[in-house]
């Protein structure tokens, strides 16, 4: 197993420190896993490693890591639609599934500090992994972060610091920190051990209802719970496991589409553009390292875009708090985002949501 470069083609080994390709292109992974079954997963194991024989792991050390992640309750909330409730996780975000794996890959290969910028959940996950088995660990979040996830950060005995400016300045800022003082960069976008957990998200939803819903929504930010859904459903597909490619939905805010706006051009890359401040946090990213790839996902498989009003977050909140879920602003933003274009195109059968984050985690709007 190596990394490749997604830019040059180049090769690495996976105990590299280098964060990304010397041509500035980012890795992923020399990895084809084994035909998915459910005769492979371990039932004994109460983690998403229990499907370990369909992920690129590094040796044990996920043992020592695992605080339980993943299997979280697919539940009704309406007629035809599903939550996956992944806020039922360690950190009370569905970020643990990549996080636990890429902590996994940094304690084998030696790595004793980490460095990660975050708008609040990818840093509490590394946070919370790191202090599991004791690597040190810097988080960088933007200015307007939730106070809750800053606290949550230092209570994993992490260090965190909140740097002026937007998200995309806040990765800037953490990046050139990690060049200078040579440390290792665990970052959820940039380290294609991330996705090997985020794609769990779908093992386990075939597991729990034998077959995948027909339509799904996806926040999409950076991307990291999008690109594990593919990789994971082109898996199912290539095991023979379902028919088709469910009909996917990327949904952004809309005061930060660029994914939405290159969509719209049918571009292969993004164009900068301005964003405003959005209640949908977890997502507002104006300049998401990955996009390439996003993007040629979204035209191979026919991806559809959401653009969530802003006004809606809030009710939409309210509703699924009244309903019993209460939830983070981005996660209730999603939902919102589904009632949209259910409103524009009619109704939808047969969906499935996922409920990123919890509610208390954002308490600040």
């Amino acid at each position: 197993m190596k990394f490749v470069c997604t830019a040059c083609g180049r090769e690495e080994d996976t105990h590299t420190r280098k964060s990304k390709c010397d041509c500035g292109g980012l890795w992923e992974l020399s990895y084809t896993p084994p035909k998915f079954t459910l005769e492979d997963i371990d039932r004994d194991t109460w983690s998403i490693f229990r499907y370990r024989k369909f992920m690129a792991l590094t040796g044990d050390t996920w043992r020592d890591v695992t605080l339980g992640e993943g299997m979280t309750p697919i539940i009704p909330f309406q007629e035809g639609v599903w939550f996956k409730m992944d806020y039922f996780m360690p950190t009370l975000s569905f970020k643990d599934r990549g996080a636990a794996v890429l902590i996994a890959h940094a304690k084998a290969i030696g790595v004793d500090r980490v460095v990660q910028d975050s708008s609040g959940n990818a840093g509490n996950s590394v946070a919370a992994y790191c202090g599991r088995v004791g690597i040190a660990c810097d988080i960088f979040v933007p200015e307007g972060t939730s106070d809750k996830k800053i606290r949550m950060i230092e209570a994993h005995g992490a260090t965190a610091h909140i740097i002026p400016g937007n998200r995309d300045h806040c990765a800037d800022v953490c990046r050139a920190t990690a060049r200078e003082k040579q440390l290792y960069y665990a970052n959820h976008v940039y380290n294609p051990f991330f996705y090997e957990g985020t794609k769990t998200y779908i093992y386990e939803t075939y597991e729990q209802l034998h077959r995948i819903p027909e339509h799904i929504f996806i926040p999409v930010g950076n991307g990291t719970l999008f690109l594990g859904i593919v990789k994971g459903l082109e898996h199912l597909l290539q095991s023979g496991l379902i028919p088709h490619m469910p009909q996917l939905y990327l949904v952004q805010s809309e005061r930060c589409q660029p994914l939405l706006q290159a969509m719209a051009e049918h571009a292969a890359q993004i164009r900068p553009g301005t964003s405003s401040a959005t209640l949908a946090e977890g997502i507002s990213i104006g300049l998401p390292m990955r996009s390439a790839e996003i993007l040629s996902y979204v035209y191979r498989y026919h991806v559809k875009g959401v653009a969530i009003p802003e006004e809606k977050i809030l009710p939409a909140r309210s509703k699924l708090a009244r309903r019993g879920i209460y939830c983070e602003h981005t996660t209730a933003a999603v939902y919102a985002g589904y009632e949209a274009y259910c409103q524009e195109h009619g109704p939808l059968s047969d969906v499935l949501i996922s409920m990123c984050g919890a509610g208390l985690k954002s308490d600040h709007g």
